[in-house]
Protein backbone atom coordinates (compact mmCIF):
# COMPACT_ATOMS: atom_id res chain seq x y z
CA UNK A 1 0.00 0.00 0.00
CA UNK A 2 1.29 3.26 -0.87
CA UNK A 3 2.04 5.97 1.88
CA UNK A 4 -1.05 8.24 2.01
CA UNK A 5 0.66 11.24 1.06
CA UNK A 6 2.55 9.47 -1.80
CA UNK A 7 -0.50 10.31 -3.74
CA UNK A 8 0.12 14.11 -3.48
CA UNK A 9 3.39 13.58 -4.73
CA UNK A 10 1.76 11.09 -7.74
CA UNK A 11 -1.11 13.86 -8.51
CA UNK A 12 1.20 16.31 -8.66
CA UNK A 13 3.50 14.22 -10.99
CA UNK A 14 0.05 13.56 -13.15
CA UNK A 15 -0.62 17.14 -13.14
CA UNK A 16 3.05 18.24 -15.00
CA UNK A 17 2.30 15.11 -17.11
CA UNK A 18 -1.17 16.73 -18.41
CA UNK A 19 0.06 20.09 -18.91
CA UNK A 20 3.60 18.97 -20.53
CA UNK A 21 1.30 16.29 -22.96
CA UNK A 22 -0.99 19.27 -24.11
CA UNK A 23 2.46 21.47 -25.12
CA UNK A 24 2.96 18.17 -27.46
CA UNK A 25 -0.27 17.89 -28.66
CA UNK A 26 -0.17 21.77 -29.69
CA UNK A 27 3.62 21.51 -30.89
CA UNK A 28 2.18 18.29 -32.78
CA UNK A 29 -0.75 19.71 -34.55
CA UNK A 30 1.05 22.82 -35.83
CA UNK A 31 3.94 20.52 -37.81
CA UNK A 32 1.47 18.43 -38.78
CA UNK A 33 -0.86 20.92 -40.19
CA UNK A 34 1.81 21.71 -42.43
CA UNK A 35 1.13 18.49 -44.68
CA UNK A 36 5.55 18.87 -45.86
CA UNK A 37 7.64 15.76 -45.46
CA UNK A 38 8.43 16.74 -41.77
CA UNK A 39 5.36 16.22 -41.02
CA UNK A 40 5.34 12.96 -42.50
CA UNK A 41 8.31 11.98 -40.55
CA UNK A 42 6.60 13.14 -37.25
CA UNK A 43 3.55 11.24 -37.50
CA UNK A 44 5.39 8.28 -37.76
CA UNK A 45 7.60 8.73 -35.63
CA UNK A 46 4.56 9.91 -33.04
CA UNK A 47 3.11 6.66 -33.84
CA UNK A 48 5.98 4.33 -33.20
CA UNK A 49 6.71 5.66 -29.86
CA UNK A 50 3.16 5.30 -28.70
CA UNK A 51 3.58 1.74 -29.67
CA UNK A 52 6.73 1.11 -28.35
CA UNK A 53 5.70 3.05 -24.68
CA UNK A 54 2.58 0.84 -24.85
CA UNK A 55 4.62 -2.28 -25.41
CA UNK A 56 6.61 -0.97 -22.63
CA UNK A 57 3.66 -0.58 -20.08
CA UNK A 58 2.37 -3.69 -20.75
CA UNK A 59 5.31 -5.32 -20.22
CA UNK A 60 5.67 -3.55 -16.72
CA UNK A 61 1.99 -4.31 -15.75
CA UNK A 62 2.72 -8.04 -16.44
CA UNK A 63 5.41 -8.23 -14.69
CA UNK A 64 3.59 -6.60 -11.42
CA UNK A 65 0.53 -8.17 -12.19
CA UNK A 66 3.56 -11.90 -11.53
CA UNK A 67 4.91 -10.49 -8.78
CA UNK A 68 1.55 -8.99 -6.65
CA UNK A 69 3.05 -5.51 -6.96
CA UNK A 70 0.30 -3.82 -9.15
CA UNK A 71 -0.04 -1.19 -6.20
CA UNK A 72 3.29 -0.01 -6.90
CA UNK A 73 3.69 0.22 -10.46
CA UNK A 74 1.37 2.76 -11.28
CA UNK A 75 3.93 5.69 -10.12
CA UNK A 76 6.60 4.25 -12.00
CA UNK A 77 4.49 4.22 -15.18
CA UNK A 78 3.63 7.92 -15.03
CA UNK A 79 7.49 8.85 -14.34
CA UNK A 80 7.95 6.87 -17.45
CA UNK A 81 5.16 8.79 -19.58
CA UNK A 82 6.84 11.83 -18.18
CA UNK A 83 10.03 11.53 -18.75
CA UNK A 84 8.59 10.69 -22.61
CA UNK A 85 6.73 13.40 -22.86
CA UNK A 86 9.22 15.70 -21.34
CA UNK A 87 11.90 14.11 -24.14
CA UNK A 88 9.29 15.38 -26.61
CA UNK A 89 8.73 18.82 -25.62
CA UNK A 90 12.11 19.74 -25.24
CA UNK A 91 12.65 18.29 -28.84
CA UNK A 92 9.64 19.91 -29.87
CA UNK A 93 10.61 23.27 -28.94
CA UNK A 94 13.76 23.90 -30.60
Amino acid sequence: MMHPLAFISLGLDMTRLGLDAQVVIAERMRRLARGDVAAAIEAARMVTEKTLALGEVNARLASAAASGTLDKVGPEIVRFYRRKVRANRRRLGK
